[in-house]
């Protein structure tokens, strides 16, 4: 039921979502922003199986070897827990911060979605790096799908960090149920409003 959700709410969203592709790609065709649309990073999905994450890009190109390039940067950033404020963060464009405060960079996942990578709603996927966050419980962790919104969401998001978000995705995992995915959908929705915990 749950599979049949997900493809039926995907497909449906991309073609209602269509012109906000359609315009966001035409921000991206000139000016500081011109660019590939699209962003991709390798995420660990289920069963740790990797897969591509897919976003309105909403970095410059190059962005991760530029985050490395600085190593009290970089070391900042793993440290709070794999980010960074974007005032701080050299990485994020005009036209991406307004995307990441809207949540629109999120909408590429739909995809992710309909192929069956992700769920819409499930513990956020990480990169390899991340894991080493849920230990001891890795296997718990990479036993569902990873969603396009999840519990953490909607208990404030960049607002929360290690080890809590962990518990956080640890609990959505062992009280996943349908009527629990939709409050979570619901909550979320209300959260993209307000853009609460969004950066």
């Amino acid at each position: 039921m749950k599979r049949f959700l997900d493809i039926t709410l995907s497909l449906i969203g991309i073609i209602v979502l269509l012109p906000v592709f359609l315009i966001v790609a035409v921000f991206y065709s000139f000016g500081k922003n011109k660019g590939p649309v699209f962003f991709k990073q390798q995420r660990v999905g289920l069963r740790g199986d990797i897969f591509y994450i897919y976003k309105f890009r909403s970095m410059i190109v190059d962005a991760e070897a530029v985050l490395k390039s600085d190593k009290k940067l970089y070391e900042k950033y793993v440290k709070n827990s794999y980010k960074l404020h974007p005032e701080e963060d050299p990485r994020i464009t005009k036209m991406g911060n307004f995307l990441r405060k809207t949540s629109l960079d999120e909408l590429p996942q739909l995809f992710n979605v309909f192929k069956g990578e992700m769920s819409l709603v499930g513990p956020r996927p990480v990169v390899k790096e991340e894991l080493k966050e849920y230990e001891p419980h890795v296997n718990e962790f990479l036993s569902v799908k990873p969603g396009v919104t999840g519990y953490w969401q909607i208990c404030g998001r960049s607002d929360v960090n290690y080890p809590e978000r962990a518990h956080l995705e640890l609990h959505y995992i062992n009280n996943k149920s349908l009527v629990f995915d939709t409050e979570i959908i619901f909550k979320t929705l209300l959260l993209v409003i307000t853009r609460k915990g969004a950066y």
